[in-house]
């Protein structure tokens, strides 16, 4: 595998624009975006588990239950959230002008919203410029880069990523890109993903790698406990490459029996997913340091999984992690407080970064180690959270932010 340039337009047959509309009137920068398929594609998307819903969410659940697409189109600025039945028309409205301008069914057509929840999404701006948003598409990194910045709201970095693999003799490509940078804690953060692929591979091997994606990425990372209404994961497969369509599983069916292709597929997704992960975590409104919390010697991965998530959305562990203060008592609290099954008797906790590691805790309990030391390795941009058990062999990472003085200033005036 290796990382390529081009975003989601890497993959064959892709374009991706964005223009500004005008939807935010006191930004401007790019507001609308648009990716497009000149193929239908095999498609799979994984939606927030927040019970209160955004009408784009409404509408592309519905859209992509029979697996197929051809074009997501994007607004940043509002949510169309808690907006009712005239939310519900707009989006259905923006599939349909989508579809309308790029001759294709409005039932090919996903939609996505990031911005001011409880505001009515002014779609008479969307329509207006419809036919500009489809000058903008381009099958380069020119495309890709108008709608990345699209898609943006409170974002400080660029989340995208493109690699290449080989499948069936193949040259195979995943493109990809996200924003989120507040209200990110994912069930499935404001969080929104596009990928595309130009491989051939069929629904239910997109969807189970998809999902296991997602659980290794997405699942693991915490600004601030808000979950949205708005979280989308969405790719696209358009079978461009020319490989042999990729199934999950031999005929047998088991899972030692996963095949070759899909293995080389799914891992390629979870790099994708884990790296677009990890900047948005690093992006995390008012936020300082990457924090990475990773744990060994679990019961099980599940168990890991629980564990490091629930250090890493610690605000006490943020706090500390910002001020530099190795208060590792946080830490092994949050683990307490996770629902995990652990030994907190046979637990080990160290701080380390590019100054080195400094081990704070042994079998639950303090061992003498230099504070000078440890406020070094905690001062530095990107922080790791070690945490050893001796319970299995489970493992997991999740990623994180500090917590800052900024995260209140940008959030206190955000709606005005």
């Amino acid at each position: 595998m290796k990382v390529i340039s081009g975003g989601v337009c890497a993959p064959k047959g892709f374009f991706a624009g964005g223009i500004r509309c005008g939807i935010k009137s006191t930004s401007q920068k790019n507001d609308l975006a648009i990716i497009y398929s000149q193929g239908l594609c095999t498609a799979s998307a994984m939606f927030t588990k927040n019970k209160v819903k955004a009408a784009s969410i409404l509408v592309s659940k519905k859209n992509i239950s029979n697996n197929k697409l051809r074009a997501v189109i994007v607004n940043s600025g509002n949510a169309n959230a808690c907006t009712g039945r005239k939310g519900i028309d707009a989006a259905l409205k923006m599939a349909q002008l989508t579809a309308d301008v790029l001759s294709i069914d409005k039932s090919e057509v996903a939609v996505a919203s990031t911005g001011v929840i409880g505001v009515q999404l002014p779609v008479d701006l969307i329509e207006n410029n419809i036919g500009a948003l489809k000058e903008s598409i381009r099958d380069n990194e020119e495309g890709h880069a108008q709608a990345l910045t699209a898609i943006m709201t409170t974002d400080t970095r660029r989340k995208e990523i493109a690699v290449e693999i080989e499948i069936d003799g193949k040259p195979v490509h995943i493109g990809a890109m996200a924003k989120g940078s507040g209200m990110i804690h994912p069930n499935m953060a404001t969080m929104l993903c596009f990928i595309t692929t130009d491989a051939a591979i069929k629904a239910e091997a997109l969807d189970l790698s998809l999902f296991s994606a997602v659980r290794r990425s997405f699942n693991l990372i915490s600004v601030d406990g808000d979950t949205s209404t708005n979280d989308m994961v969405l790719v696209m497969a358009n079978g461009e490459a020319g490989n042999a369509p990729i199934s999950s599983y031999s005929k047998q069916g088991a899972i030692k029996d996963v095949r070759p292709d899909f293995k080389i597929f799914a891992e390629a997704l979870e790099y994708v997913c884990v790296e677009l992960a990890k900047m948005i975590a690093r992006d995390g409104e008012g936020a300082t340091k990457l924090i990475t919390v990773t744990v060994t010697g679990a019961f099980c991965d599940d168990t890991a999984q629980l564990l490091a998530k629930s250090v890493v959305s610690s605000n006490l562990v943020k706090a500390a992690c910002f001020g530099a203060d190795a208060n590792w008592g946080r830490v092994l609290c949050a683990m307490g407080y996770s629902g995990a099954d652990f030994s907190p008797e046979k637990t080990a906790i160290s701080f380390s970064g590019k100054a080195g590691s400094v081990k704070v805790c042994e079998d639950g309990q303090p061992v003498p180690f230099s504070e000078e030391k440890a406020k070094e390795i905690l001062s530095e941009e990107e922080i790791e959270i070690v945490i050893s058990m001796q319970d299995g062999r489970g493992a997991a990472s999740a990623w994180g932010c500090d917590l800052t003085y900024d995260y209140v200033k940008i959030n206190g005036d955000y709606r005005s």
